[in-house]
């Protein structure tokens, strides 16, 4: 999606009486005394209709984590380019089991189109990226790091709800508070979930009674598919297209901000390399490397990745794997302009910043903010304005 260690094998002791707590308890949003902190969390779980014994069974073991607060604080360190990347991810080993998985679980993943409209490809691409197909589910205790970043002050009003909703998992037999771990934020299972999403769309596919995301393919799937049609799938219609581009374009209309049905975008010579160009959908022209790179249409569905993963560069290699598993060809790497390394890419971002563009934070990552400020000085420079910031754009600033 998305710390000091502090043992609390005497929270059992403090749990006792719990329902006698004051308000200021319950007042303790983060920070403070972790031991006052977690009695608040169970008496604000019991307002809720929560048992007191889920309540401690999930609580009374809970620890601070002093390595999921590194991990929070490290994040967004994202720094490949497109094609480094989905060369990494998207290997032989993936694009085969992937192949063998959607064979396997054929008949849930059929199920799962009916309902919810969500293609088998779609999904396993989040699988794969996500943990492997299961294989990799990370190893943190999942309360341990709920607790903490709830704990924590800097975004306690995503993490506080997140406990309560693992509460409610305990109840229903869902989640072993000592025993299931996963990713650093607190995301269970094959498809990397948090618990109030898990509460809100788990859905039994194996027919067991119980949504168990870490064991259950069947029950993955089908979850991943009803998550992602909230997200706003919209059914029957393609994600991601591979494209060549003429080189006369006007590079300045590329990008996610800019919008031209399919026709339009055909118009002005732009071909499919596998499928039919949507004539009548809105897509948007992605250079992830410039003009000289791989070139994609990006049509609606493409901003539910997005919502998934809000890295670029992740989204689109994960729509392009999606692709792929679905029958497109590997990619046409073309020959992208040299990029920026790490201090490059910070010393163009504040001389970005300089000029009175809002780039964030100045991390060496190609974010959107620091996309549209390169597209635009481009512009303003006579460049072709294809936001991929090189060393002849750095020099010229």
């Amino acid at each position: 999606m998305t710390r000091r260690s502090l043992s609390v094998s005497t929270f059992a002791l403090a749990l006792t009486g719990l329902t006698l707590c004051t308000t200021p308890v319950l007042a303790q949003q983060c920070g403070g005394d972790f031991r006052q902190f977690l009695a608040g969390v169970k008496q604000e779980a019991v307002s809720k209709g929560l048992s007191e014994r889920a309540a401690d069974q999930t609580l009374a073991g809970a620890q601070l984590d002093r390595k999921v607060l590194a991990r929070d604080r490290a994040q967004g360190v994202f720094k490949m380019t497109f094609l480094e990347f989905s060369k990494r991810v998207i290997s032989n080993y993936r694009m085969k089991n992937g192949a063998a998985n959607m064979q396997k679980y054929a008949a849930i993943f059929d199920r799962t189109e009916r309902e919810y409209g969500v293609p088998a490809p779609v999904i396993t691409a989040f699988w794969a990226l996500e943990t492997d197909f299961g294989a990799v589910q990370g190893d943190f205790n999942t309360v341990n790091a709920l607790a903490t970043l709830a704990h924590d002050c800097r975004r306690p009003e995503l993490f506080r709800p997140q406990l309560i909703a693992a509460i409610e998992m305990v109840q229903h037999g869902d989640l072993d508070p000592r025993n299931t771990t996963g990713a650093w934020a607190g995301e269970i299972g094959m498809v990397q979930m948090l618990p109030e999403d898990i509460i809100k769309f788990g859905r039994d596919g194996d027919g067991d009674g119980h949504v168990r995301l870490k064991q259950s393919a069947p029950d993955a799937i089908l979850t991943a598919g009803a998550f992602i049609q909230h997200l706003g799938w919209r059914k029957g219609e393609p994600w991601l297209q591979e494209v060549t581009v003429p080189q006369n374009l006007d590079w300045g209309e590329t990008g996610l901000d800019t919008t031209k049905t399919g026709s339009q975008w055909a118009s002005l010579g732009v071909k499919s390399r596998w499928g039919e160009i949507s004539p009548n959908l809105p897509a948007s022209l992605l250079l992830p490397q410039g003009r000289k790179g791989p070139a994609f249409l990006a049509y609606p569905n493409y901003s539910i990745y997005l919502e998934w993963n809000q890295s670029f560069i992740y989204t689109t290699s994960a729509a392009y794997f999606a692709t792929r598993l679905a029958g497109a060809p590997r990619y046409n790497e073309g020959n992208p302009d040299p990029g920026l390394n790490d201090a490059q890419m910070k010393q163009l971002q504040s001389k970005l910043a300089g000029m009175g563009y809002d780039v964030g934070k100045i991390d060496g990552i190609l974010g959107s903010g620091t996309r549209g400020a390169v597209q635009d000085v481009q512009r303003k420079m006579g460049l072709p304005a294809d936001a991929w910031p090189t060393p002849d754009l750095l020099n010229r600033l």
